[in-house]
């Protein structure tokens, strides 16, 4: 298969959100704040021509300079990667698909941590995000205001004395705010409760997604709940509805775990023990399999039934293990059999040196 081009843009083998560290990090994954923003006096995206989308993005990157963030951060023009580099983003949680498989000048600064990420020529001029390990939405919120207001100084925003921030998807309208949280629901799952959160959280004008977004399937258990609508309510607000929905959806999850250790305990480390053995051992590993592995190892931990495994080291392996980190870890493109067998190697030797 064709060799690859080096890329070596992730200084560090994690992301600041991938730690398994932070407020209630048993179950939540991170905290993602995103808001979609478009620069007045420019077309919007699709409507842009390759000239304009090129003008724009030099602006971009001329604004991050004067704001103090040329040397702080990776600029990527999108353009000019491969796309096997391009999916390496998606799967970091840095890009969009759609920013990904779209067409011309476009581009992603991140910073080294990869808590910051800010996509240019979406769907939306903008696309910023702050991204968190663990439950802290006030947290990753204020960071990104801070660029945000930052950005909004050197390039005026398009913004409606009505509506408030002009989008290119009318969801968007207004704040432009989504509040993202990713949570791991085993629990739920087992015991087939996770329609009855999907309703509830239905009905208090929340969403809840698969592993990356609209439109994707919740791999190993792992849903994104986030904000609907944006109109109307002020940013402030919006953050305060994804905290308060939360906490529900985390008593519901600690106590289907407490009711499946104390009533179904036998079954339960049953399950988790031969997961960790199929990883431990196998030879051949797809994506699905190795997500829903992990997800019942992830549990263990939770639990207390497994306590040589760090979360961090689950969720390395969770994003590692993705297919095109495979490739670029091989520095090849590969094969779906021959990403099996690399992953499964991969597996086995992250877990052993995992190990505390």
């Amino acid at each position: 298969m064709k060799a690859l081009p080096p890329f070596n843009h992730f200084p560090r083998p994690l992301g600041e959100w991938l730690k398994g560290q932070g407020p209630e990090s048993d179950i939540v994954v991170s905290t993602r704040v995103r808001l979609a923003r478009n620069i007045k006096a420019w077309p919007f995206t699709l409507r842009s021509s390759t000239q304009q989308r090129e003008e724009l993005l030099l602006a971009v990157f001329e604004a991050l300079n004067a704001i103090g963030l040329d040397q702080s951060v990776v600029r990527l023009r999108l353009n000019e990667v491969p796309e096997v580099y391009r999916d390496v983003l998606v799967e970091r949680h840095l890009i969009s698909r759609e920013l990904a498989s779209a067409e011309g000048p476009r581009a992603v600064v991140f910073g080294r941590g990869e808590m910051l990420s800010i996509m240019i020529n979406e769907e939306d001029h903008l696309r910023l995000q702050w991204i968190k390990s663990g439950f802290d939405v006030d947290r990753a919120f204020r960071a990104l205001v801070k660029v945000d207001h930052a950005l909004e100084r050197r390039l005026p925003y398009a913004v409606s004395p009505k509506y408030g921030y002009l989008t290119a998807c009318p969801t968007n309208v207004g704040t432009g705010i989504r509040v993202s949280v990713m949570v791991h629901l085993p629990a739920l799952t087992l015991k087939d409760h996770v329609q009855k959160v999907f309703k509830a959280a239905e009905k208090m004008n929340h969403a809840i997604r698969g592993l990356y977004g609209e439109g994707t399937r919740a791999f190993g258990d792992f849903y994104q709940v986030s904000n609907q609508a944006t109109l109307g309510r002020s940013e402030e607000e919006i953050v305060e509805s994804v905290k308060a929905i939360l906490p529900k959806i985390l008593e519901y999850e600690r106590r289907m775990r407490g009711q499946l250790f104390s009533d179904e305990r036998p079954m339960v480390e049953d399950r988790i023990f031969r997961a960790l053995a199929t990883l431990k051992n196998a030879r051949m590993l797809n994506v699905q399999e190795m997500m829903s592995h992990l997800s019942l190892v992830r549990l263990g931990i939770s639990l207390g039934i497994i306590n040589d495994i760090s979360l961090a080291t689950v969720n390395e392996i969770f994003i590692l293990g993705q297919p095109s980190h495979l490739q670029r870890e091989e520095g090849r493109e590969m094969t779906p059999a021959e990403r099996d067998a690399k992953r499964a190697e991969l597996v086995r030797t992250r877990l052993a040196a995992g190990r505390n």
